[in-house]
């Protein structure tokens, strides 16, 4: 086999890994909080995310989209430049999964890519309207996670919750939670999975020197199988600053900061924006909390959850601008 094929296969091996490791990864953005309640058993929390997180994969591709065609010209577009973004991405989320902290895996990827296009063509090899449309929902997405779960609590509380017994305020919100578990956890596969088939498809791209415009088959099935397999196995690090760590969650606050949230990330999936799902979550949860009372949230572990987020996109253009042009010397 030629050399460009083996390296071919290396990279999309490599996609892959970074799709279960993303899985594993941001598996607490579903079920943190459908766990912290006892709505759900962790077993039964990660078999619904894994199965929904398939579902939502095979749903659309306009992230993906922006991903291949849209952060990198296909001018520089290589094999070697692919390869640095993805263990780049892979080495910042397994850092920030041995250290407890929800990162953004897809900020991880997106700013690691255009750290090795920078390394392989300066500046002038990154597309603008892609990156915008980037940090765009890297800004917009955790601000409206925060205000969303805010407005939405407070509109339950007027029509609903203040006419129900707190008894039956938690029996009917503990069914619910289960459908806005299942919903958080498919509008992450629907925005997630697709980066991983962007990058993917960005690949192929080089290696065949055209721009592909749609996303094959078999690159579709394949991220969602490796994201719903990596979804199976648990991130549990996360899932307890996620769920116990940040605010003392009810069933009712579950379903508010996940249905928020979800809303949000399908409705940045269908405009092909690439959001962050632990973002979105993440300021959901903090939302909720703020509903009852600002010394409810535990704002020193929201505060190491905002680090991690600062410092996610410039370490990883730094890193895929260093794999890069180490890659390069190593080649010689």
């Amino acid at each position: 086999m030629e050399p460009a094929f083996i390296g071919l296969v290396v990279i999309i091996a490599l996609a892959l890994i970074f799709d279960f490791i993303n899985g594993f990864h941001d598996t607490a953005n579903a079920i943190a909080t459908s766990v912290a309640t006892k709505v759900l058993t962790p077993g039964q929390a990660i078999l619904l995310a894994a199965v929904m997180n398939v579902v939502g994969a095979l749903t659309g591709t306009a992230v993906a989209k922006t991903v291949s065609k849209d952060i990198v010209s296909q001018d520089f577009a290589t094999l070697e430049l692919t390869a640095a973004a993805l263990i780049s991405a892979i080495s910042w989320n397994l850092f920030t999964w041995w250290k407890g902290l929800p990162s953004s895996s897809s900020h991880a990827l997106i700013f690691s890519l255009v750290g090795a296009g920078v390394a392989a063509g300066g500046w002038g090899a990154i597309i603008p309207k892609g990156v915008n449309k980037t940090l765009t929902g890297l800004l917009t997405s955790p601000v409206l996670g925060f205000l969303v779960p805010i407005l939405l609590m407070f509109l339950l509380s007027w029509l609903v919750l203040r006419w129900m017994r707190p008894r039956i305020v938690t029996r009917t919100f503990r069914w619910a939670q289960i459908g806005s578990a299942a919903f958080m956890a498919f509008s992450h596969g629907g925005n997630d999975a697709q980066k991983t088939m962007g990058i993917m498809t960005f690949a192929l791209s080089a290696y065949f020197g055209t721009q592909f415009d749609t996303v094959p088959l078999w690159v579709i099935l394949s991220a969602a199988a490796a994201m719903g397999l990596g979804t199976s196995v648990g991130g549990w690090r996360i899932i307890k600053t996620m769920g116990f760590k940040v605010v003392d969650l009810k069933p009712v606050d579950g379903f508010v900061a996940e249905t928020s949230a979800a809303l949000i990330i399908e409705t940045a999936s269908r405009l092909g924006i690439p959001v962050s799902t632990t973002h979105t979550i993440s300021t959901s949860i903090m939302g909720v909390g703020t509903t009852k009372g600002f010394r409810k949230v535990k704002w020193q572990v929201a505060g190491k959850i905002v680090t991690a987020w600062v410092f996610t996109v410039p370490t990883c253009i730094a890193l895929g601008w260093a794999v890069h042009k180490a890659m390069l010397l190593i080649g010689g």
